[in-house]
């Protein structure tokens, strides 16, 4: 059971972990420069974020 909340709370400093990324690759840039860099920032988000739920939707069946 520890180790279940050990990796829950891992997945939360990594889903945290990818939304400052994504906030620090946007922020404070000027209005060409982030209409070029956020489409991508947006799918670098996106793909960790599919992947954080991958990983927790695997370890919730195994703590069930």
């Amino acid at each position: 059971m520890r180790d279940e909340l050990e990796v829950e709370e891992l997945l939360l400093i990594e889903e945290a972990d990818a939304w400052f990324e994504y906030l620090e690759a946007t922020r404070g840039q000027s209005e060409t420069r982030y209409a070029e860099l956020e489409p991508w920032a947006w799918a670098r988000l996106n793909q960790r974020l599919r992947g954080i739920s991958t990983r927790r939707a695997r370890l919730r069946p195994a703590a069930a």
